[in-house]
């Protein structure tokens, strides 16, 4: 019994998922990807989370696995993941998004190509029972795109 215990244990501990980088320098890699994101004439996606935070791993997930949200982000957004955990709240770069943080996690935040925040998305609002809705996220996305922002109206 006690041999199938720790097995259990250690499949949980491998299982864990470690999205966020509690160690990283959230302040450092936004500025890098305003950086990346001007040469490229795209946004910054700040995707702001934690690795306790089931519907934070769904997301990432989400994003990883749905063939149009990945095409949509990979064309339009550089993303950078930001931790918010009791190891490193990053209240500094939080602070310089204009405390996203207040619609609880994970939220989404846009920053334009000189990095000024141009959208916080409660992505609450893009749930649909217990995943994500596609409509929701892809319209989202295609909603804060360079290309849409920069569109005439006829």
């Amino acid at each position: 019994m006690l041999f199938v215990v720790i097995q259990l244990l250690a499949i949980g501990l491998i299982a864990q998922t470690q999205i966020y980088n509690p160690n990283a320098d959230a302040k450092s890699e936004i500025e890098n990807a305003v950086k990346q994101a001007k040469k490229e004439n795209k946004h910054v996606l700040v995707q702001v989370g934690g690795n306790w935070c089931p519907w934070c791993v769904k997301l990432h997930n989400y994003f990883q696995t749905e063939a149009t949200v990945k095409e949509v982000l990979t064309s339009n957004y550089i993303v950078v993941k930001v931790n918010y955990s009791k190891e490193n709240k990053n209240l500094d770069a939080l602070k310089v998004l204009e405390n996203p943080q207040r619609f609880g996690f994970p939220v989404l935040v846009v920053l334009n190509s000189n990095g000024q925040r141009i959208h916080t998305q409660d992505s609450g609002l893009l749930e649909s029972g217990d995943g994500y809705d596609p409509k929701k996220v892809i319209g989202f996305l295609k909603n804060w795109t360079p290309g849409a922002l920069t569109q005439t109206s006829k």
